[in-house]
């Protein structure tokens, strides 16, 4: 095992927890926790990123991932690399397709209607828009995900955990993951 620097844990090289959810079911948020709490590398490396490094704006840069499959390509190889570099926790809507490596593979579940309301809180807007445009999403990032790398996220059930987040708080969320990350150093 080597040691990270900026933990007083040890883990082993590659170490890593990959945490999957689809829209509004909180990966960014309790990744940021896991990787705080085990004081390891956060990779959350987004689509929003990736617009402000090339200049254009996030809705311009989903729409040319419509048609542009490299983007999805580049993204998701960055995110990969990125969380092999050293232990890491990476969230994304794929992490626990693609990060193979992962000690703890993740997933965060949620229904539509939850998710809808968690974007209302965070974004704004009306509900019955933000399920219209919820729904849209899932679809379009689904249909795209089975395009690109023929992975259906909905397909998930090889997850190590599979955490319904609906009446849980980030904090327990993130307890419950650096436990059972803690737990396969042993």
């Amino acid at each position: 095992m080597s040691n990270n620097s900026d933990s007083f844990l040890s883990f082993p090289k590659g170490f890593g927890i990959a945490v999957s959810g689809k829209s509004g079911c909180g990966n960014s948020t309790v990744s940021a926790l896991c990787a705080e709490k085990l004081g390891i590398q956060l990779v959350n490396f987004t689509f929003r990123q990736l617009a402000e490094e090339r200049g254009v704006t996030f809705a311009e840069l989903c729409k040319m991932a419509e048609t542009n499959f490299d983007i999805d390509r580049e993204l998701d190889r960055r995110q990969v690399e990125m969380a092999k570099e050293r232990p890491s926790v990476l969230g994304s809507r794929l992490a626990i397709w693609m990060f193979n490596s992962a000690h703890l593979k993740v997933y965060l579940y949620a229904s539509l209607l939850v998710r809808a309301e968690r974007i209302l809180r965070r974004e704004g807007g009306s509900l019955e828009k933000n399920i219209k445009e919820t729904h849209q999403r899932d679809q379009r990032d689904h249909d795209r995900y089975l395009k690109i790398y023929d992975i259906d996220n909905d397909d998930y059930e090889f997850a190590d955990m599979v955490i319904n987040v609906e009446n849980l708080f980030p904090e327990e969320i993130a307890k419950m993951i650096v436990e059972r990350a803690l737990q396969t150093l042993i």
